[in-house]
């Protein structure tokens, strides 16, 4: 049977709209479709949606093929113009039911008559994580970005900063532990800035803490990417106190030397990054760091590099992404004297080899501790500070036990039931 087909790219909020567009085009009536979710964040990840769109139209020829995301956004000509591409969508469009009623052709239920576009993202879009079958989810609280970082392009592509306003938020938490969820992590593209277009501007920790007390029910509470330089006084309370916010903590960091901050416009320094780790552990000593490094930036020399590779041990970094640099074209970073692209690899590899480090110890240093384990898939659950962890198949999906953690192996724990 035909169906809708979702390719994605990119950043895991653009996951999570994958399945908000699913929903999106079964809605509208679509059936044999092929969607790709475009990322616009490296040159890379264009070149691989270009090669997925003209894949698509070989082995679905009667399909319509539909191109939206991120870089379809910012050049929806260039995708429109590609062999095959029936229909382009921006960032906005894409998450409306009756943005694919023009793509639907085959005999069936008609579509929603076109509905006024609301306010930008008046009520929140939420998702199942394809890790968690729908025992956790994601509900997007914030999208667009007002900051201009010299290697983004992605403000370009999101538009400005806006909220989803509390009440929007407890109502659809509420409906997902309603419907078995028992973990929400929030998302969106620059988290910490939630709130400041909202009246009497709530801060992140401030709408978190009226969350969990709106939904008693919701037993576990995580947090997306968080701006060091930007966290609040009432988040570092809810760490430090609320043991329904889990402990641990995803930095947007980029770099660790001081002059490549200041030329990628960020808004911490070196000194700051470490200082929110070690602020974090204190509070929270079972806490986590996860962060974002970008490896050859433009002008970055060795010894830059090395304090960015430093960094990872420094903030005892446990879960590391690495961007190898990629020029945005329109960005300023883009005009700043490149480094060779064979060292931009060998820098990226060498802060991955950092990251598994830094996963490794970390995993070791959790043997023989006790954490509430969600049981996301059969054998497989999440520790409350986000490690994988392998358990018996026979606990139940959707189920919270407690567990040692009795050792480490590829890249997970292995628990068992305290008694």
């Amino acid at each position: 049977m035909p169906g809708v087909e979702i390719v994605t790219f990119g950043c895991r909020l653009n996951a999570f709209e994958s399945e908000v567009i699913r929903r999106a085009a079964g809605s509208a009536g679509l059936g044999d479709a092929v969607i790709v979710n475009t990322c616009a964040v490296t040159a890379e990840a264009e070149r691989q949606a270009r090669q997925a769109i003209r894949r698509a139209r070989r082995e679905h020829p009667g399909a319509r093929i539909i191109v939206t995301g991120c870089a379809a956004t910012l050049a929806p000509a260039r995708y429109a113009a590609l062999d095959g591409v029936d229909l382009v969508l921006d960032n906005d469009a894409k998450l409306r039911a009756e943005s694919y009623a023009s793509a639907v052709v085959a005999p069936g239920p008609p579509p929603p008559l076109p509905l006024p576009l609301p306010p930008p993202l008046l009520s929140p879009p939420v998702a199942a994580d394809p890790e968690g079958r729908r025992v956790r989810a994601y509900l997007q609280v914030q999208q667009g970005c007002d900051h201009r970082c010299t290697f983004c392009i992605i403000p370009y592509a999101r538009g400005a900063s806006r909220s989803v306003p509390l009440a929007a938020i407890v109502e659809q938490a509420g409906a997902l532990v309603a419907g078995g969820v028992r973990e929400i992590v929030l998302t969106g593209v620059d988290l910490t800035a939630y709130g400041a277009d909202l009246p009497d501007h709530p801060t992140l920790g401030e709408m978190a803490r009226q969350l969990l007390a709106a939904v008693p029910e919701l037993g576990r509470l995580r947090l997306s990417s968080l701006d060091p330089s930007e966290i609040d006084a009432p988040l570092w309370a809810l760490l430090a106190n609320e043991p329904r916010l889990m402990p641990h903590l995803h930095l947007s960091l980029q770099a660790g030397d001081d002059l490549i901050l200041k030329r990628m416009k960020r808004r911490h320094s070196r000194a700051e990054a470490i200082a929110a780790a070690r602020r974090a552990r204190a509070l929270r000593p079972d806490v986590a760091i996860g962060a974002d490094l970008i490896a050859g930036f433009p002008t970055e020399s060795e010894a830059m590099f090395q304090r960015s590779l430093d960094l990872v041990a420094e903030c005892s970094i446990a879960f590391l992404h690495v961007f190898p640099y990629s020029p945005r074209p329109g960005t300023p970073a883009a005009r700043m004297p490149p480094i060779d692209p064979a060292v931009v690899r060998e820098r990226a590899a060498r802060l991955r080899e950092a990251g598994a480090a830094g996963l490794r110890n970390e995993l070791q240093s959790r043997i023989g501790s006790e954490s509430a384990v969600l049981v996301e898939r059969p054998g497989r659950g999440r520790a409350a500070f986000y490690a994988p962890v392998s358990v018996d198949r026979a606990h139940p999906v959707g189920s919270v036990r407690r567990m040692r953690l009795i050792a480490a192996t590829g890249g997970s724990l292995v628990g068992v039931p305290v008694t």
